[in-house]
């Protein structure tokens, strides 16, 4: 199967690259800034940013699609709509693009606090009282509960990543003083 050239593109990663063109069957690739590849935007400064705006984008969008069309606005109601229809933009591969800056997880969780001030009679109350009565967790408490969980898994050996690959272990028996 040959390669089709026009679908091709090249992405320079890095400041310092010195931005060679590439040949493929004798046709020059095409740069270009980011790329979409298995729904997640990879730019070439490697910056998570584009990743959580298009998230936000999307579930915002479906977010009020639920607002303007469900009318009995209950917490049984609600929940299971958001955890279905909206969660999975927000979480979706963020081992990947995992927001690193204040801004993007920032703009992440306003999603959720759109989310609970839909409910009835929640509006006036917290953010993190909505939670509780929610029984939900912040979106930034989900993303390091399932990298810890990963970390757990490549320690015991439940994942295929040798923990070795990843760090280096101490030859330092001392626990006391750093």
């Amino acid at each position: 199967m040959e390669f089709n050239t026009s679908k091709c593109r090249v992405l320079h990663i890095g400041s310092a690259n010195q931005l060679f063109q590439y040949e493929l069957n004798g046709h020059v690739l095409a740069s270009s800034k980011e790329e979409k590849d298995l729904g997640v935007i990879v730019t070439d400064n490697l910056k998570s940013s584009s990743n959580c705006q298009a998230a936000y984008n999307k579930a915002y969008r479906v977010l009020g699609m639920i607002k303007r069309t469900i009318t009995y606005k209950s917490p049984d109601i609600l929940l299971p709509l958001y955890k279905t229809l909206v969660k999975p933009f927000v979480e979706y591969c963020t081992p990947a693009w995992s927001p690193h800056y204040n801004k993007d997880k920032i703009l992440l969780e306003k999603i959720q606090h759109r989310f609970t001030r839909m409910i009835p009679g929640f509006s006036q109350l917290d953010y993190m009282t909505r939670l509780n009565r929610l029984n939900l967790w912040t979106l930034e408490e989900r993303r390091n509960r399932s990298d810890l969980i990963e970390l757990f898994k490549i320690y015991k050996g439940l994942s295929g990543i040798k923990i070795e690959s990843m760090f280096e272990p101490s030859t330092n028996s001392r626990t006391r003083d750093h």
